[in-house]
């Protein structure tokens, strides 16, 4: 088993056309372009896809391998997954080669070899070089050719970063140098996602709403500022791709991401100082800047500087956790502490607020003046309620969502009901009910 670290950027015609120039600003060694076709295989009930894993047959110049690629983590761009790789002398499936160790316990090995399909395929062209940089080697791919499904196709033109021997900031590092030409974007779907979509007809990617954040049982303080912080990054690439697709209704959903990550950092700013996180800020701000604009255009800001260096800067401070040099002792004991606890804390503050907004309003105009810090208490509480039932979160948020919606549609005589409704909502967070 390894475990595959790379960076995966989609990138324009026109900068993979310069790739090679761009390299040369370092040492390194060039592999001339092969070409590859990788075979997906499924069960009918997406088995695999269930279970977190992807499983192919890649062929190159008559040489055959199987890979198993395990459930692991995405953030950002950065993929890590563990990965298991079988040598074939024919291009003929037998996942009884791979470890045992790897399946779920219980799986029936031998079922699950007679309902696996072919269900996609990639054809691409490949050049790779591997390039020293710092104390790492960096292999970069240039991959150009498509993904297929039955009579449905969609171009491949992507740059894969893989670390291969060295350290991952790094491959961080190094990212930065070569983003700077401009021309390629964080790319959050793998070859195998886009492949499933295929796979499904294509349907249109749906909006999604904003999950309520579910950190991990006894996570810490800053376990619970790493899932939020992620959270609201995938919610941010997802829509931006879905933008990028052509539906413009996915934009909000982006200002939204960008909003979330802004409530994220003023939670806990009382334990991360703003100087650890001033320069990326910077960065968020100016795209909200652009983005604020009238008709903003999708294809030009995903794939700004502007969006894909302020992506790979999040990635890069969640991934190295670039806050922690900045913190003193006080801080970092304070950071271990328990999330659910920091979260009672803070969803007390964010209740005692709204009572006091909207406890004692007179006059319409008054629920107009306070919409925007409504819709910032609402994103920051679905960062904080994820230890609790789904239910008596759900109770709590819905008529503060309803009087949201109505301040923005100025309903004015809705506003008063829907105000009084909320308030009357318990505190969820101090009946004891949370999840252990």
């Amino acid at each position: 088993m390894t475990i595959e670290i790379e960076l995966k950027f989609i990138a324009t015609p026109h900068a993979a056309g310069n790739l090679a120039a761009a390299l040369a600003a370092w040492p390194h060694d060039h592999e001339p372009a092969q070409e590859l076709t990788n075979i997906y295989y499924e069960t009918d009930d997406n088995q695999l896809r269930r279970w977190d894993m992807g499983l192919r047959i890649r062929g190159v110049d008559r040489r055959y391998e199987m890979t198993l690629k395990a459930a692991g983590k995405t953030l950002g761009g950065l993929h890590q997954r563990p990965e298991y790789n079988v040598d074939l002398t024919v291009p003929e499936l037998d996942i009884a080669r791979l470890p045992a160790e790897i399946w779920p316990q219980g799986a029936d090995l031998a079922d699950l070899q007679s309902r696996l399909r072919p269900l996609f395929s990639t054809h691409f062209v490949r050049e790779k070089w591997l390039v020293r940089y710092q104390q790492s080697e960096i292999e970069v791919a240039f991959d150009q050719g498509e993904v297929a499904a039955g009579e449905l196709k969609e171009p491949l033109c992507e740059v894969e970063l893989e670390l291969k021997s060295g350290e991952r900031g790094d491959l961080l590092s190094f990212a930065h140098q070569l983003i700077a030409a401009g021309g390629m974007r964080l790319g959050s779907l793998s070859k195998a996602a886009r492949g499933y979509q295929l796979a499904q007809g294509n349907p249109k990617r749906p909006l999604r709403p904003l999950p309520i954040l579910k950190a991990a049982p006894k996570a810490t303080v800053e376990e619970g500022m790493l899932a939020a912080m992620s959270l609201a990054l995938s919610h941010w690439q997802y829509h931006e791709e879905v933008w990028m697709r052509g539906n413009a209704e996915a934009l909000t959903s982006v200002r939204e991401a960008l909003e979330t990550l802004r409530q994220a950092f003023a939670l806990f700013g009382a334990l991360v100082p703003r100087k650890a996180s001033s320069e990326l800020r910077q960065k968020l701000t100016a795209l909200e800047e652009m983005l604020a604009q009238s008709s903003p255009d999708a294809q030009a800001i995903g794939s700004s500087a502007a969006s894909v260096e302020a992506q790979l800067s999040l990635t890069h401070w969640l991934v190295e956790a670039q806050w922690q040099r900045w913190l003193d002792e006080k801080s970092k004991t304070k950071m271990q502490g328990s999330f659910k606890r920091f979260c009672d804390i803070m969803l007390g503050r964010i209740a005692a607020e709204l009572k006091e907004s909207f406890g004692a309003i007179q006059q319409p105009n008054e629920y107009y003046d306070k919409a925007t810090r409504l819709s910032h208490q609402l994103l920051a509480a679905h960062l904080l309620s994820g230890a609790y039932p789904a239910d008596a979160v759900g109770n709590w948020l819905q008529p503060w969502q309803q009087l949201l919606q109505a301040i923005r549609q100025h309903q004015s005589s809705w506003l008063n009901a829907h105000a009084g409704q909320a308030l009357k909502q318990p505190a969820f967070w101090l009946n004891g009910t949370a999840a252990r």
